[in-house]
């Protein structure tokens, strides 16, 4: 029986990585796969999905509109395996058909990305996974205090943290780095009294 997966984790600990690594698991194994993101990610290219170690793959991109479920019966029905990278982008629409998939054509869907924004608030899709998910794992890294990390701190371009602004902001080690609570905390407090 197929499971709605949810793989997530802070800022640079692999997550991209470890579903390109997947993705090249099942292919090897002559399985088919489809290999989906937001559209709202156009970091690395509208149809490439790419990690910071050089892994990459094509993909196909999912607008906000796109109703996912139709895309995948009519589009992708010979396929295996569904693997979304950046989920946290996707809607609640997006996640909803995902879980349908899943229940009603038995393929198992791997879905990959952010809990939380640079304020520690769940992103939508996320938030969709967690309600939703049968399986949900966390990709560990660490702050640079040897701590686990669980926030996306966002950084200015003098590097201080940023403690406001739209939930979105598309970037990665040049304008967020992962952090343990604390040391967030402590530097948001720092910043404030200079």
């Amino acid at each position: 029986m197929a499971k709605l997966y949810f793989k997530y984790g802070a800022m640079g600990s692999s997550k991209t990585a470890q579903a390109l690594i997947t993705k090249f698991n099942y292919e090897e194994r002559g399985m088919k796969v489809w290999l989906i993101k937001p559209s709202l990610d156009n970091r690395d290219g509208k149809t490439v999905i790419r990690s910071r170690i050089g892994l990459e793959a094509v993909c196909d991109t999912i607008d906000e509109s796109t109703d996912l479920f139709y895309e995948f019966t009519e589009h992708h029905p010979d396929i295996d395996v569904i693997i979304a990278d950046e989920c946290q982008f996707f809607t609640e629409a997006h996640i909803d058909a995902l879980r349908r998939i899943v229940d009603e054509r038995d393929i198992p869907v791997l879905c990959f990305g952010l809990r939380t924004d640079f304020l520690c608030h769940l992103f939508t899709g996320s938030k969709r996974l967690f309600e939703t998910a049968d399986s949900i794992a966390e990709i560990k890294t660490i702050c640079s205090c040897g701590s686990k990390a669980t926030v996306n701190a966002r950084l200015d371009e003098n590097m201080r943290i940023v403690t406001e602004g739209a939930q979105v902001m598309l970037g990665g080690n040049d304008c967020y780095v992962a952090m343990c609570h604390k040391c967030w905390c402590d530097k948001i407090k720092e910043q404030s009294q200079k």
